[in-house]
């Protein structure tokens, strides 16, 4: 089984599609794969391996998903309250409907945004490498992006009334307030106290030390001959706020215990992290008659490519949910979701198997690296 993955993964190095690249899969008993190609850092002598440290950007936003759902599991926290019963700030932000001129143009919002508009990006908030319009109001209002982390972000606008379109954005940022405000902690010891201490995710954490750090993957940039190298980008290291959408760093083999978990309904090796009927909803269409937009057209080209995901996904709570069977691949329910710097996991509860691929470089979703992914997938199933 493993030789026909692990030559996907070579493959995909040598053609240069990827710099390198890392890849796990589990089922209900445990471990099935784990295997890894190219340098940790390009021209380097050292390999990358599945104890490499990623940054993994929005594959932190099911753990801290994960996070507040413990809290409604507590009673701390009521996901059909609206986002200002715990962040009062929240009451402040506005609809941009567009700029006068230079000027941005605000109303407010045609209704109060629930905390289960966070967890299922239906509450208006964006990203600006996805829309233009955020991207003119920061250029306008001289508002660094999401991952300069600075509060100043969480002045950003809608941009849609809540509850009527999927918009994937800072929701997950805000959520994280949420979670803060209804466990009396940071958001951090939150993470560490009810998910990755108990799964024993020592290597999982939103900052890296020394160690650590000298066991990263630096975030590539492919040059015009086409050769990859290594950039000095990362997230800021004295954040103002901890990131629940996009500030952890981890390890493969550690995230892939979270993914364990969420195919255990919850529990890995005895532990419960969350009730099985609270995954359950996870991986249930959370945004009723909306859908995750087939394309998304990119507003910011050194960051992402276009996204396009085709018809037919939902969104649960934090996943991605296909709702076909993809041929040879996952089955209709599974959930997924990726990084900015191309990590990408999904977890299939029908067919009881979870896996992920990582690299680490930029923009987001170039279509070779897709096909990388996919390559990937497809090998694993054939092996089960």
């Amino acid at each position: 089984m493993s030789s026909s993955i692990d030559q996907v993964l070579q493959n995909a190095v040598d053609s240069g599609a990827v710099p390198n690249a890392v890849a796990v899969a589990a089922d209900r008993d445990g471990v099935i794969y784990e295997g890894a190609a190219g340098p940790r850092e390009a021209g380097g002598g050292e390999p990358v391996t599945a104890d490499s440290h990623f940054r993994i950007m929005s594959m932190t936003k099911m753990v801290a998903t994960a996070a507040a759902l413990q809290q409604m599991e507590k009673g701390n926290l009521d996901l059909d309250a609206p986002i200002d019963t715990y962040c009062p700030e929240f009451a402040d932000i506005q609809v941009l409907e567009g700029f006068d001129g230079d000027t941005p143009k605000l109303r407010p919002p045609a209704s109060r945004a629930t905390v289960k508009q966070l967890v299922t990006h239906t509450a208006g908030l964006g990203y600006w490498f996805w829309n233009e319009n955020l991207v003119r109001w920061e250029a306008a209002t001289g508002t660094p992006n999401v991952l300069s982390g600075s509060n100043v972000i969480f002045t950003a606008p809608l941009v849609a009334d809540p509850g009527t379109r999927y918009i994937y954005g800072i929701n997950t940022d805000w959520l994280g307030k949420v979670v803060e405000a209804a466990s009396g902690t940071t958001l951090d010891v939150a993470i560490k106290e009810g998910i990755t201490g108990p799964l024993g995710m020592d290597q999982t954490a939103f900052l890296m030390n020394a160690e650590q750090r000298a066991n990263s993957v630096p975030v590539h940039l492919k040059g015009e001959d086409g050769t990859w190298s290594p950039s000095e980008i990362d997230l800021n290291q004295d954040p103002e706020y901890f990131a629940g959408g996009h500030g952890l760093y981890s390890t493969p083999r550690d995230y892939l215990k979270f993914q364990r978990a969420l195919l255990g309904g919850g529990t890995l090796d005895g532990t419960q992290i969350l009730q099985r009927s609270t995954v359950d909803a996870a991986f249930t269409n959370q945004i009723g008659d909306l859908d995750f937009p087939a394309e998304i057209p990119t507003a910011d080209p050194t960051a992402t490519h276009d996204f396009n995901a085709g018809p037919g996904y939902k969104w649960g709570y934090g996943l991605l949910l296909n709702t076909q069977d993809v041929p040879g691949m996952r089955k209709a329910g599974s959930g997924a979701w990726a990084g900015l710097c191309n990590t990408h996991f999904w977890v299939d509860p029908t067919t009881g198997v979870t896996g992920a691929i990582y690299t680490q470089f930029l923009p987001f979703v170039p279509q070779e690296a897709l096909d990388v992914y996919a390559d990937f997938e497809r090998a694993l199933y054939a092996s089960l």
